[in-house]
């Protein structure tokens, strides 16, 4: 993705408002360079690793998560009704 064009525009599945900034969909690979903290130029391996080592012990998982892998594998396509009508997601029940 960081190959791209600097002007490339890119539509994001979803945003976790970090430090409870306005939710964002839209961005640019130029500004994901310069802000995405996953993704900056200037943090070496190092210290990426110690990055993600310590948001990883935090205990708690994103509240939507699991849905949203859900609907990431399935590429967002909504799973068929079952014989009920409904529509549903599959949690784990060791999840919740």
């Amino acid at each position: 993705m960081l190959s791209l064009p600097a002007e490339t525009r890119l539509f994001m599945c979803h945003d976790y408002r970090p430090e409870g900034r306005e939710a964002r969909w839209e961005t640019t690979v130029a500004e994901v360079r310069a802000r995405n903290i996953h993704m900056l130029d200037r943090i070496s391996e190092e210290q990426f690793i110690d990055m993600r080592k310590a948001r990883d012990a935090e205990p708690d998982m994103p509240v939507l998560i699991l849905p949203s892998v859900q609907l990431d594998l399935g590429a967002g396509k909504r799973r068929k009704p079952e014989n009920c009508g409904m529509r549903s997601l599959n949690i784990p029940l060791n999840a919740v």
